[in-house]
């Protein structure tokens, strides 16, 4: 064994804002987004190894409270200086640091966690799975959201993934027109499409708790597998009176995001199921954790994404791998929506899955020309 003085450093934490395009309009109910901003996070060691993370959330403020920006002023002003010349091989020492100084922040932390990770992955010649104890699972299912809002639109856009064998479970966002409306959007779309696939809904907060337990009969009639977070995230024991009401399965998001908020929820019956995120979680480690909690209560585990591109998208990967379970798939599909990335090979779905990578850490290069074209300089 080295002794401490030997291992590894950190020397420097890098952040870099990148603006991609979307390849069409994605609309949900808080906002429309015509391109997605990563946060892209270089950890360099003084062993020559560099880790990579990724830190993205939703139009600017409009999904949470993290902005790209303020993402990024955690990251240098806050986060680098203290993680200076700290053991590179211990991402859990790192990150007990970082919380004992900054609190919340979890998006900046998730980035951090995944570059610990990654350059101790490249160090160790194991995948990041392996990490995280090793993968349960070599590929994962991925869905599709259709997001354009026109049902014709999303019919053909559907029917195309279909004949690709790319995606046969589909999700609608709704929330931002009146209930009638979404409700025969959604009915239009399951009718044409049949029983060759399954269509979830994600209302992101949009309906009060006496609208959900209104229309959410309408929804489960029009063939919908789940409903995706009817309600406001602060409002458990709402959740939790609709989750005992309906057969239909209802999952909670933006209300979970701790393994002591899974517990909370899981305690109150306030969800059948949970989406985990890395983001929401601080890291890979953290959905574990969280991951864990679930299992042992019997809530379904659900694989998450804030639309991160490459980078994002595969640490999230690795970590749903490792999970026990994930019966209700993932919607790793944000590589997907976008026109171009900064990697050099980027995440693809084929027969309806994403491999997971199992080469060194993240198995994920960075694009040098492609991030110098779309980074934001100011």
């Amino acid at each position: 064994m080295l002794n401490s003085s030997n291992q590894p450093r950190i020397e420097a934490l890098e952040s870099i804002i990148v603006d991609l395009p979307t390849i069409r309009e994605h609309r949900l109910a808080m906002t429309t987004m015509s391109r997605q901003t990563l946060v892209i996070v270089r950890l360099r060691c003084d062993d020559g190894i560099e880790g990579i993370g990724e830190a993205t959330t939703i139009g600017g403020l409009a999904y949470g409270d993290q902005s790209p920006e303020s993402i990024k002023l955690t990251l240098d002003h806050y986060i680098n200086p203290l993680i200076a010349g700290m053991d590179a091989t211990s991402a859990n020492a790192v990150l007990a640091k970082v919380d004992q100084s900054v609190q919340g922040n979890a998006l900046a932390k998730s980035a951090l966690e995944t570059a610990l990770l990654d350059a101790q992955g490249k160090r160790l010649g194991v995948p990041v799975h392996a990490l995280l104890g090793g993968a349960v699972r070599h590929s994962l299912p991925v869905l599709w959201t259709l997001a354009s809002g026109d049902s014709a639109r999303d019919i053909d856009e559907a029917k195309q993934l279909l004949e690709v064998r790319r995606h046969n479970v589909f999700k609608l966002k709704i929330g931002k027109r009146s209930p009638q409306a979404d409700i025969a959007h959604v009915a239009a779309i399951k009718n044409a499409l049949g029983d060759q696939v399954e269509i979830t809904v994600d209302l992101n907060q949009a309906w009060s708790e006496a609208m959900a337990a209104r229309f959410i009969p309408d929804l489960q009639a029009a063939g919908v597998m789940l409903v995706e977070q009817p309600i406001a995230k602060d409002n458990r024991r709402g959740l939790a009176r609709l989750a005992q009401a309906f057969s239909i399965p209802i999952m909670a998001d933006e209300a979970v995001s701790t393994p002591a908020d899974m517990f909370d929820y899981a305690s109150d019956g306030a969800a059948d199921i949970v989406a985990l995120k890395i983001a929401k979680s601080g890291g890979p480690l953290g959905v574990v954790r969280t991951a864990a909690v679930a299992d042992a209560a019997g809530v379904g585990c659900y694989g998450g994404t804030l639309l991160e591109g490459t980078i994002g998208s595969i640490a999230s990967a690795h970590a749903f791998a490792a999970c026990r379970k994930m019966e209700w798939g993932t919607e790793l599909f944000g590589p997907l929506l976008l026109k171009d990335d900064i990697v050099v090979e980027r995440a693809t779905v084929a027969d309806f899955e994403l491999a997971v990578p199992s080469t060194p850490g993240l198995g994920v290069a960075i694009d040098e020309d492609k991030l110098a074209y779309y980074r934001r300089d100011k």
